[in-house]
């Protein structure tokens, strides 16, 4: 019985050999295969952006936020009080200095003008009667003393009335743009009643301010770059004109004022601005593209481009070579390398974070965005 189920199981098993084995060398066979194509595989070259490092010159400038204020800038006011007989201007409109603005009633002031006029001529004639009776010696000095001080008392009565009339007659201080019309035909005025704003607006002063540290890089005549929201993409060039001798005492700021040209009268008094004040030093930097740099706790990095033989195909290709650096500060697009880096060797400027030492690579720079020392993006 026993050797019954041994042959029993022994058949079995060699049924077994006779269906596994061909299979097991055929798929042994097929992984042999696949592993030495593996081998002989090769990655092809990643495509990427680069750019070359290049020196350039940097102006040294010191960057603040500022606002216009005008040149000349007055809210115009009634100086007496009166009825508003007469408005000469129109809102907005640019005026001339002496232009008349507004007009109170004077018919009182004129009617006494008129009487005090004739009354200075009787003085007048009563001095000259006095001077000839004087002459004769038929009166006395203090006679003539008193029609002399009379004559006078007589003409500065009439100068006092027309100087009433005068500021009754209100009249633009000096040459600008008017604002809104605060006031309106037949009103009755209080003195210093405002009437409307007045500024010249071209030029215009820029007041911004800058840590105590920097004075010793300020001085009269030191160009600026001013630009706001207001005009975009418009540079207004400028010079410092004044510097306040005093520190702020809170902030340790040092107040700056400066003049800018404003043609078109773009700028507006109370805007704020963007102000940039170019020293008259330069720096000279080796450039690249702020996004070739790695940064990484460890130290920042690039990844440069290197030009390399294939010892099996004899081909030059392209590999990539990491290569750590110290950085310098940023301008625009940007960065300043102090060291790692030669002039004219070429770095990969996008996805360096997916990126390892000896990968080969292919430069194509069809859709890389040109960098900018003053970058102006759209808005999205």
């Amino acid at each position: 019985m026993l050797r019954k189920i041994a042959l029993f199981v022994a058949g079995i098993a060699g049924c077994a050999l006779l269906i596994v084995g061909p299979l097991y060398l055929a798929k042994t066979s097929q992984f042999k295969a696949m592993g030495a194509a593996g081998a002989a595989m090769v990655m092809p070259p990643t495509t990427v952006t680069a750019a070359g490092a290049v020196k350039q010159t940097w102006p040294n400038t010191l960057s603040a936020t500022g606002s216009i204020a005008p040149v000349q800038g007055v809210t115009v006011a009634a100086e007496l009080p009166g009825k508003v007989a007469k408005i000469a201007f129109e809102p907005g409109a640019t005026v001339a200095a002496g232009d008349l603005l507004v007009q109170l009633d004077t018919s009182t002031e004129e009617a006494q003008l008129r009487a005090a006029e004739a009354a200075a001529v009787l003085a007048n004639l009563n001095l000259n009667r006095a001077r000839e009776l004087r002459q004769n010696g038929t009166n006395s000095p203090a006679d003539l003393d008193a029609a002399d001080a009379q004559a006078k008392a007589a003409v500065a009565q009439a100068d006092n009335i027309r100087a009433v009339i005068a500021k009754k007659t209100i009249r633009a201080p000096f040459a600008g743009r008017l604002g809104l019309r605060l006031v309106n035909l037949g009103q009755i005025l209080r003195d210093g009643e405002a009437i409307a704003t007045l500024q010249t607006l071209d030029p215009v002063f820029v007041n911004f301010s800058l840590p105590q540290q920097r004075l010793a890089q300020l001085a009269r005549g030191t160009r600026v770059r001013v630009t706001t929201d207001a005009a975009p993409g418009e540079t207004f060039d400028g010079e410092i004109n004044a510097i306040n001798p005093e520190v702020d005492m809170a902030t340790r700021n040092l107040r700056v004022q400066a003049t800018a040209p404003n043609k078109g009268e773009k700028l507006r008094a109370g805007m704020f601005a963007n102000v940039e004040v170019v020293l008259p030093t330069e720096t000279p930097v080796l450039a690249i593209p702020v996004t070739a740099v790695l940064y990484a706790p460890y130290g920042d990095s690039v990844f440069i481009i290197d030009e390399k033989k294939d010892e099996k195909s004899g081909k030059t290709q392209q590999v990539l070579r990491q290569q750590f650096v110290r950085l310098g500060g940023a301008r625009g697009d940007f960065v300043n390398v102090l060291e790692g880096l030669q002039p004219g060797e070429q770095v990969v400027t996008a996805g360096v974070f997916k990126l390892r030492p000896g990968m080969s690579v292919t430069i194509d720079n069809k859709l890389a965005l040109p960098a900018q020392l003053a970058p102006k993006p759209k808005n999205a």
